[in-house]
């Protein structure tokens, strides 16, 4: 496979990422992919589970979490398979602002010890575009290094979507999301840790999917933050997609106004999983933790409704009694207990 400093949505099909390949999916083929259940795709309507891990790590050192996390969950869903990480490039803040560069640089590097096919980076930014993103950041040079593509979801052409529509959609007319991901083996998702004061309240990885709805040629945004439902919206579009993997970032987070500036406080922490809505709640107890704005302090963890819509569809797990945090240090340990407290204690969450 060559090296590349930019893939255009052919070649990485031809790679092996399109599992579909370029047509559009009828709606029986898109039934056919849902009801499979595979690592990338959309998952179907199942009951919560009883019980899921999630990983904790205190630490100052992004390529320490990342490791950490990864060791610590014991798993490999990454061998011979081809693999999309989604990051967080709304703009290209600094981090929180946006994924950090050392995060995705650990990430892409332990994928590809582990045994990765093919590799690719893809998201859409908003309001800055994609391209000046990826260009303030570095993106093609850093994906260059892993051998990885850049996918640009706003750019994928005619065929290049699929079309959602969850059920009891709050959407008008359902969504499009972007093909790479929906077909893709196996989806990282890396998100921060932050509030997001445009009606979002947190953007951790619930918030993330939003980046694999094109914003170009289209009014999904405008309608998105215009709608009284917008949180329950931002959930719904992870009804697209099964992500392998979730690594949230939380060094440093924004604990009010965000997603692209905002007052920070230190967490010092990573936290990691397989299930969005463990890995969010586990986010906004840290929030809670740092003291954040009322959004985010006055209802229960579970009370969101990002989270709660997501549970409604069967995402993740359906309360904090079923998120076990393990860690792997005394002081990780320490950090977790707390984080215990708040998820189970209803006045807090």
């Amino acid at each position: 496979m060559k090296k590349f400093k930019e893939m255009t949505r052919r070649e990485f099909l031809a790679a092996g990422a399109g599992a579909a390949g370029a047509a559009v999916l009828s709606t029986n083929a898109y039934s056919r992919s849902r009801a499979s259940g595979g690592w990338g795709s959309p998952r179907p309507l199942l009951l919560a589970p009883s019980e899921t891990r999630v990983v904790l790590v205190k630490t100052q050192d992004r390529a320490e979490g990342v490791k950490k996390c990864l060791d610590l969950l014991k798993i490999n869903p990454f061998k011979g398979k081809s693999v999309l990480v989604k990051p967080n490039f709304n703009t290209s803040d600094e981090t929180p602002g946006s994924t950090h560069n050392d995060t995705l640089k650990a990430l892409l590097a332990r994928i590809r010890d582990m045994g990765a096919k093919d590799l690719a980076i893809g998201d859409r930014s908003g309001p800055e575009p994609t391209e000046e993103v990826f260009d303030k950041k570095g993106i093609r040079a850093l994906a260059g290094s892993f051998n990885a593509a850049i996918l640009n979801f706003d750019e994928l052409g005619e065929t290049g979507y699929v079309k959602i529509t969850p059920p009891g959609s709050h959407w008008k007319d359902g969504f499009l999301v972007a093909r790479p991901v929906v077909e893709t083996e196996c989806v990282v998702s890396t998100c921060c840790l932050k509030t997001h004061q445009y009606g979002g309240v947190f953007t951790m990885s619930l918030k993330n999917s939003v980046g694999v709805v094109p914003r170009k040629g289209n009014t999904y945004m405008r309608e998105l933050h215009s709608s009284p439902d917008q949180r329950r919206m931002i959930a719904e579009i992870n009804f697209a997609y099964r992500p392998a993997l979730i690594v949230l970032d939380g060094l440093q987070a924004f604990v009010d106004q965000g997603p692209m500036t905002g007052p920070r406080k230190d967490a010092g922490v990573f936290v990691a999983g397989t299930d969005r809505v463990a890995v969010d709640a586990v986010g906004v107890a840290i929030l809670k933790d740092l003291g954040s704005n009322d959004a985010i302090m006055k209802p229960a963890v579970f009370a969101q409704e990002q989270i709660a819509r997501a549970v409604e569809l069967g995402l993740g797990i359906s309360s904090a009694a079923g998120i076990v945090i393990d860690t792997p240090d005394a002081a990780s340990e320490t950090y977790a207990e707390k984080i215990r407290g708040i998820l189970m204690n209803p006045g807090r969450g």
